[in-house]
């Protein structure tokens, strides 16, 4: 089945768009989704769409997917893989088109109207996904084809979307009585409302929080950069002085460098208590629900519990491999966290006084100050050569520089939103490849983080190749009245890594749009993303771009080496608050029972082998947890640390046989990026490097071995 409810993929919306079936009876002048789009390459016209367009387009989607449900259902003919499979995955076109626009813009560019718009349509999208998957007519004319079918007669990609079809019903209670059905139905409605609700809660609290300081002296050690910043938000905002968010842009900045603890811990806990405080975003009820429901849908599927449901279709294959990673992390990262956590401690004590007790809000401070004493580096000495043109130009010439492709604006193309823009991807022989949008700053109607998506998908259809549109959006530092913007490197490794998950898009080289790009198992789709961000710390690949904004001089050899040299600074204690977050993920839904005590000692408990720092009893990670509530990340928020184990593997092939080898480049992207899920991961990743990966290399990188 093709169309499915919206999730978020690679913090992200995934959906397929593809072209439309016309209807007579349709207003091709005044709805824009009924029509062809007259726009190059086909992109989406968001200079003609309206809210008002929204939901008769999603009706009219849902009523054309259905008929040609029913005429696959209702074909006379002997089930074939032709009439049944494929049909299937090209049915249900006009409605991918409008769900894939309509919730890529609800994390991008949403308004109340909407918000409210999304929890009008969300439980009709899920009773029509339901009608599709627990239709028995349906699922036995599949399970024929299933059954019958000589898997020799077809291409590896064809019996994968084959094996898919069908275990994407028998997943989704196609198996099921008629009573079973019934209460399957009315668990997925109250479970895409919940997690609709929960990431509402979260962004309406990330845009409601404001801290406003009138008196200067409250924020010495702070960068002239973060202060521009921070007043040029207080005159947005009609306030006087300056004015912090819980932005990351913003927040961040704060954190690590202002000397004022009062307003270090103000922030701290802002952000930290997010959706748990006694108001109208607290999501500690929402969390609770999600999770029962979640455990509800696996156990009336016939699983245990919601991991081992999500884990079979995983490179992991199950929670005991999941769990065996994250402790052999745990037991090989924890000793050198300790002592890293150990030495900013000796730091802080210098400067404060020998009882002083280092807390979450003093870690960015302190650490950041050892990071300076130690290699005589801080965001603010590098920020100047990070010019986000510059670095544009940097990440797109990597792409040119491995892969031979290039990349021109075209402003042809409409646009959602001024700071967007949108190029055309040639491939080395000059023919067109894909379109990419880029969307780098933090607004209102912006749900926080960075994440990669595709407003259509890639496919071959009648002999014809539809290329893929896909699309990176960020958070990253504004411009201000005097200044570009000036990133950090911490934002430059995002712009890699999100880029990294759009070549993954941009490559694809499929025949089914559910088989290309990212539509890969979770723990495998974070390889091209963090394979891309061992990049940073080359400098060939810094000589390429880092010049200073104003002198246009290239950034000096000694930056470069301190910049190399600190690339390992507390990896370690990053590495544990990582397995911190798969574990409290893995203790969500690996419980075989409902949850009905308090969320957050349950958290506490959940991650307590990884705490390096004292607790805090208000604070909270669950409750604005998106990736594993709201999120297409439940059970696999160890997929970030699997995925860390295939890069650093796979990098160390580019090391040895030069950064930027086109031979190595041009096997990735043949055997993993342009492949998508039409093969097992690890069939794809075996014949790119020749064996399987082990934690050995990401040890050997992180210094840790």
């Amino acid at each position: 089945m093709k169309y499915k409810q919206p999730k978020m993929a690679l913090c992200a919306l995934a959906m397929v768009g593809t072209t439309l079936n016309m209807t007579s009876c349709m207003d091709n002048n005044k709805n824009p989704f009924y029509s062809e789009y007259n726009t190059p390459h086909q992109t989406v016209p968001f200079n003609k769409i309206k809210m008002e367009h929204y939901e008769p387009a999603i009706m009219e989607g849902i009523k054309q997917h259905a008929a040609e449900v029913e005429a696959i259902i209702t074909n006379p003919e002997t089930p074939t893989f032709e009439n049944t499979i494929v049909a299937l995955e090209y049915a249900g076109e006009l409605l991918d088109r409008v769900v894939t626009v309509f919730f890529t813009l609800n994390s991008a560019e949403t308004s109340d109207e909407m918000q409210e718009l999304a929890q009008k349509l969300s439980p009709m999208l899920t009773e029509h996904s339901n009608n599709i998957s627990l239709d028995e007519r349906l699922f036995e004319r599949i399970k024929a084809v299933y059954e019958t079918t000589d898997m020799s007669t077809l291409t590896p990609e064809q019996q994968r979307l084959l094996q898919k079809s069908y275990e994407n019903l028998a997943r989704n209670g196609a198996n099921l009585n008629e009573e079973d059905k019934a209460k399957y139905r009315e668990l997925t409605t109250e479970l895409s409302q919940a997690t609709l609700a929960f990431g509402q809660n979260t962004l309406k609290a990330t845009n409601s929080f404001a801290l406003n300081v009138t008196d200067s002296t409250r924020l010495k050690g702070l960068p002239e950069s973060a202060l521009e910043a921070a007043a040029q938000t207080a005159k947005e905002k009609g306030q006087e002085g300056w004015t912090f968010t819980l932005h990351a842009p913003s927040y961040s900045p704060l954190m690590m460098y202002c000397e004022d603890r009062d307003l270090r811990r103000e922030l701290y806990m802002a952000y930290n208590t997010q959706c748990v405080q006694d108001n109208d975003y607290n999501n500690e009820e929402l969390a609770k629900k999600i999770v029962n429901l979640r455990l509800a849908i696996a156990q009336l599927l016939g699983y245990e519990s919601h991991a081992d449901y999500v884990l079979e279709n995983r490179m992991a294959e199950n929670a005991a491999n999941v769990n065996d990673l994250l402790n052999q992390l745990l037991v090989a990262y924890l000793p050198a966290a300790k002592e890293e956590v150990k030495a900013v401690q000796e730091m802080a004590a210098r400067t404060e006084g020998k009882d002083f007790e280092l807390m979450p809000w003093d870690w960015s401070f302190y650490s950041e100050k050892l990071r300076s004493e130690k290699y005589s580096l801080n965001d603010e000495m590098v920020r100047p050569y990070f010019k986000l043109e510059n670095v544009t130009n940097g990440v797109f010439g990597l792409a040119t520089r491995l892969y031979g492709i290039t990349f021109v604006e075209n402003k042809e193309i409409p646009v959602y939103h001024p700071d967007v823009k949108a190029y055309d991807v040639l491939d080395k022989d000059g023919s067109y490849l894909a379109v990419i949008y880029t969307d780098f700053f933090p607004r209102a109607g912006k749900r926080s983080g960075a994440w990669m998506t595709s407003f259509k998908e890639q496919y071959v259809k009648d002999g014809a190749d539809s290329r893929p549109h896909v699309t990176i959006t960020m958070n990253f530092t504004k411009p201000t009245e005097s200044k570009p913007a000036l990133l950090t490197q911490d934002e430059v490794e995002t712009f890699l890594h999100e880029f990294g998950h759009a070549l993954h898009g941009i490559f694809s080289a499929t025949t089914y749009p559910s088989m290309g790009g990212t539509n890969v198992y979770r723990d495998f789709v974070e390889l091209p993303s963090q394979l891309m961000e061992n990049f940073l710390s080359k400098k060939e690949f810094l000589a390429t771009f880092a010049y200073h904004y104003e002198t246009g001089e290239l950034i000096p050899d000694e930056i470069v080496e301190r910049i190399v040299r600190a690339q390992n600074y507390n990896a370690a204690y990053l590495c544990i608050r990582q397995l911190s977050l798969g574990m409290l993920d893995m203790a969500w839904y690996s419980r075989t029972a409902p949850f009905e005590g308090d969320v957050k000692a349950y958290e506490q408990e959940a991650w307590a082998a990884t705490q390096l720092l004292p607790v805090v009893e208000e604070a909270n990670m669950t409750t604005h947890f998106g990736h594993i509530m709201s999120g297409g990340y439940s059970a696999g928020y160890y997929s970030y640390k699997w995925s860390e184990m295939l890069d650093a593997d796979a990098f160390s092939l580019f090391e040895e046989k030069g950064i930027f080898s086109q031979e190595v480049a041009t096997s990735f992207r043949e055997n993993v990026l342009s492949r998508g899920g039409s093969e097992h991961p690890k069939e794809l990743y075996r014949r790119f490097r020749g064996q399987d990966a082990t934690i050995d290399a990401l040890m050997k990188r992180d210094g840790i071995k």
